[in-house]
């Protein structure tokens, strides 16, 4: 299947968000991926429960919450990210202790506020939205609303704008390529053999999806080379961009199990047979991929090679993908 970047909603990992004037480099966008909480994730202040607590607790009225407001972390940019837990509250004295919440807010100077709602809270929505909230972004289990406070334009990162895919170019030591027949899709019934394709998923690096794809799909392991080059392409999925990178693979196997799932058929094809085929020859994208494989394949071609890396913005490792020939030494 060749539905690509996942940056979606389940970006996937998501990935790439627009920011309106914030920089990347510096704003540690929690809000694309996952909102982490370290102080309580919902409460109320003064230490009064709502109807939260144990169910033979007697729910509180509005007039007991008067005054008392949701605990939230204080982010980077002067906001605040309120955690709701999956307890049953009731809508209208959730709407009071939101509506004091941000006349709180307010006079502190806060300014973008964001509330996320497992979907155990579905009923809190309304209330949410009526108070100014926004659908920023949703997963399968939660709900994230945001709101901006001052009367200035509204700055809070987009939601991701991109979802990431990979096809696979594994090429063996007869010149043969694999390729694959899909049962589902576009490509259903066509006859069209291409590459093994498939969507990134949240948390998973590049070179890693292009190897369980592969897996996946016709049960060849297969060791990651390099990128040999990248598509863009919007309004892709649902109104999202699609980032499409074609890897560069070395079977370390070679006997075929397709998958029953979504693969139809599944073969080590002569390459030459492979951009013989029609439906590449037509189309320009496609030859041109061709034809970084065949430079590739003939010597003539370097792509990116992923390098791990780390910076003094976060502890986790990352990939860098850069192209070693161009600087003139290995950096594997």
């Amino acid at each position: 299947m060749i539905t690509i970047f996942r940056f979606l909603y389940r970006p996937p990992v998501p990935i790439c968000a627009t920011c309106r004037h914030f920089s990347l480099s510096n704003y540690s966008n929690p809000f694309l991926y996952r909102v982490k909480v370290t102080k309580p994730r919902f409460g109320i202040s003064l230490n009064a429960r709502s109807s939260m607590s144990s169910s033979t607790s007697p729910p509180l009225t509005v007039e007991q919450v008067d005054g008392r407001i949701l605990e939230g972390e204080n982010d980077d940019h002067g906001g605040v990210i309120v955690e709701m837990t999956s307890e049953p509250l009731d809508p209208i004295v959730y709407a009071s202790i939101l509506k004091a919440s941000l006349s709180h807010w307010r006079q502190q100077g806060k300014r973008g506020i964001w509330i996320k709602l497992p979907i155990e809270l579905a009923n809190l929505v309304e209330p949410t939205v009526k108070e100014g909230f926004y659908f920023h972004h949703a997963e399968s289990n939660y709900l994230m609303l945001a709101s901006w406070l001052p009367n200035a334009a509204n700055t809070l990162p987009a939601n991701a704008s991109h979802r990431v895919g990979i096809g696979a170019f594994v090429l063996n030591d007869k010149n043969e390529v694999l390729v694959v027949q899909e049962n589902s899709g576009r490509f259903r019934g066509s006859g069209i053999w291409k590459f093994p394709t498939g969507v990134v998923d949240e948390g998973e690096d590049i070179c890693d999806a292009a190897v369980r794809e592969v897996k996946e799909e016709t049960g060849v392991d297969a060791r990651f080379i390099e990128i040999l080059a990248f598509r863009q392409s919007h309004k892709s999925y649902f109104e999202k961009s699609d980032l499409f990178f074609v890897c560069m693979m070395q079977p370390l196997s070679q006997d075929i199990l397709p998958q029953e799932t979504e693969i139809e058929a599944a073969q080590w094809m002569p390459y030459e047979e492979y951009v013989a085929q029609p439906f590449v020859q037509k189309h320009d994208l496609l030859q041109r991929i061709a034809d970084a494989c065949a430079a590739k394949k003939n010597g003539t071609y370097s792509g990116f090679s992923p390098v791990s890396t780390s910076t003094g913005f976060s502890e986790k490792n990352a990939y860098l993908y850069l192209n070693s020939r161009g600087l003139g030494r290995d950096l594997l």
